[in-house]
């Protein structure tokens, strides 16, 4: 499912505009952003949980030549699947 798929369905379910439904998720996407940025983490209850987690510097190889190279260490967001998402799925 694209973006614009999702906001069709906003629009269609809470019988919304297609701008309004566009704007709405923007705003979801924008709050989670800017948490994660905090370093903080965000919740959506059954859902699943949006976090940061640091990953350590490491040694790499460059696939074509083989040559070790040095990856920097670096902040990622998480996602873990919550219990109604998990069970849904299956």
């Amino acid at each position: 499912m694209t973006k614009e798929e999702l906001v069709a369905k906003i629009a269609k379910e809470a019988k919304v505009t297609k701008v309004q439904a566009h704007k709405s998720l923007n705003c979801v996407f924008d709050g989670v952003t800017s948490a994660l940025k905090k370093g903080k983490r965000v919740s959506f209850v059954g859902f699943g949980t949006f976090s940061v987690s640091k990953r350590k510097a490491r040694t790499g190889r460059n696939p074509q030549t083989g040559e070790p190279l040095r990856i920097a260490a670096a902040k990622v967001p998480r996602f873990k699947a919550g219990k109604r998402l998990k069970d849904a799925v299956r």
